[in-house]
């Protein structure tokens, strides 16, 4: 039976967040990453994903990769996810999405309406089983931050250095508050994800642009607004927009296996997690501003990554209660990063015995020895290589602070995400050569619902959560 359709948007009213038909609600959803975004940890690739296209597209041909490509988007997420997630009590998909899906480099301020198409089906697929969508632009042209996730094939965050790449933003986002003003199921527009903009000069001004031109069109909409540094600080904003949601992320670094930032001095230095108390003295320090300002509480994303060594994952699972411990303390929404992977993180994931792992499963573990991707590995990959590197640096150049996250991930970055991964990209795509079109379809099904798993002790925590 299909939900029925709420007479207005959901809104901030507040500190509270009311539905579309006049009732408080508490956000509690996932993040669908790996989709309208890829990303390297997420589907196994190495790199970023515009690299990644186009080597799989020399491979297969432009007939063939636009069939496993779309192949892929169908069954990723579909009518049965959406099922299981209304089934399981959650109520919200925070959909993230790639610039290129609705704007192309070599034609920019050209909206690209065949773009929308999946974005559409999801959307009506979630509405039809009472679950909101957030339209979360995750990946901007010139790249709003330093890292893969925004497709940035390089560490310089150009988007804040060419008014051009801002324009074009602004565009798209005319355009789509232009096509779902009037669609009460999409709780609203997350404007740009994770931005970090080192002058913290253009990142403040723009906003309220990007905010202006989104309202002149839509002034319904719950606008969701992260924090400069990655959804980290909010001291760019002055008073509060109306019907807004300033979000923040809130991963804690041991639940990533990895050492704490420069600025998160409440964890120690050997990465080991302390217990409740340093995670909520990080979410109190990350919300004061929507504290202040008397706004609802969201934290975008959140969520530890899993080793399949119970020694290691029992102990994350406690940083997962106990950050959705504090979120109920707060009454704080939430979107957990994230639904679907092979096997990192997600709520859902594909099996090991999956035609897709079968193929993928050994570039996955070379990729993970040496350190690749950024997330989920401990920034070293072969120490023989990474550490001299490092110790070089750190001797020789003591002040080296490089924003955002301080020498040990610029030099990461640079070596391992960015030479490494990209060294490898070539071999991912080569494993596509030689395969017909039926083990092409069987490789996408991989990612059906129904040829996944759930990871059961963390749905059962969301659902409590």
């Amino acid at each position: 039976m299909k939900a029925p359709t709420p007479p207005a948007p959901i809104r901030a009213e507040g500190s509270r967040i009311i539905d579309g038909f006049g009732n408080a609600i508490r956000l509690r959803g996932v993040c669908l990453g790996g989709w309208l975004n890829m990303e390297n940890f997420i589907t196994g690739y190495s790199g970023n994903e515009s690299l990644m296209r186009a080597k799989v597209r020399e491979v297969l041909g432009d007939d063939r990769y636009e069939r496993f490509f779309e192949r892929l988007l169908t069954v990723f997420f579909n009518e049965a996810d959406a099922a299981f997630l209304a089934e399981n009590g959650l109520n919200v998909v925070r959909i993230a999405l790639n610039y290129r899906h609705i704007e192309h480099d070599d034609k920019p301020f050209e909206i690209v309406e065949d773009g929308f198409r999946h974005l559409d089906r999801v959307i009506e697929q979630c509405a039809a089983h009472g679950i909101y969508t957030i339209i979360d632009l995750h990946s901007l042209p010139g790249y709003q931050n330093q890292h893969w996730h925004c497709d940035n094939p390089t560490h310089v965050a150009s988007f804040w250095e060419h008014p051009h790449f801002q324009d074009r933003v602004v565009n798209m986002w005319e355009a789509m508050a232009t096509r779902y003003k009037d669609n009460t199921w999409v709780a609203g527009y997350n404007l740009m994800n994770e931005p970090a903009d080192e002058t913290r000069k253009v990142v403040g001004p723009f906003y309220k642009r990007l905010v202006k031109a989104v309202r002149t069109i839509d002034p319904d909409h719950m606008l969701f607004v992260d924090g400069n540094s990655y959804a980290t600080e909010f001291d760019i904003f002055d008073e509060p927009w109306e019907n807004t949601i300033y979000t923040m992320h809130d991963y804690v670094p041991a639940g990533l296996g990895r050492l704490p930032l420069a600025h998160e001095p409440s964890y120690p230095k050997d990465g080991r997690y302390p217990g409740r108390e340093s995670a909520h003295q990080q979410f109190f320090r990350r919300s004061q501003y929507m504290r202040d300002a008397g706004t609802p509480l969201m934290v975008g994303e959140f969520g530890p990554i899993y080793t399949n060594d119970e020694a290691i994952d029992s102990q994350r699972r406690v940083i997962l209660a106990d950050q959705l411990d504090i979120y109920r303390e707060y009454n704080c929404s939430w979107s957990i990063w994230m639904y679907k992977d092979i096997g990192r993180q997600g709520l859902v994931y594909v099996k090991p015995e999956s035609p897709y792992l079968k193929r993928f499963s050994d570039f996955v573990a070379k990729k993970f020895r040496l350190g690749a991707d950024e997330w989920g590995t401990d920034g070293e990959g072969v120490r023989e290589v990474t550490r001299p590197v490092q110790d070089l640096i750190e001797r020789e150049a003591p002040d080296f602070n490089p924003y955002p996250r301080g020498r040990f991930d610029w030099v990461r970055t640079l070596l391992l995400n960015i030479t490494i991964a990209h060294s490898l990209v070539d071999e991912y795509a080569l494993l596509f050569r030689d395969l017909d079109d039926e083990e092409l379809d069987a490789l996408a099904d991989s990612f059906a619902f129904e040829n996944c798993q759930v990871r059961e002790p963390l749905l059962e925590e969301l659902k409590r959560g």
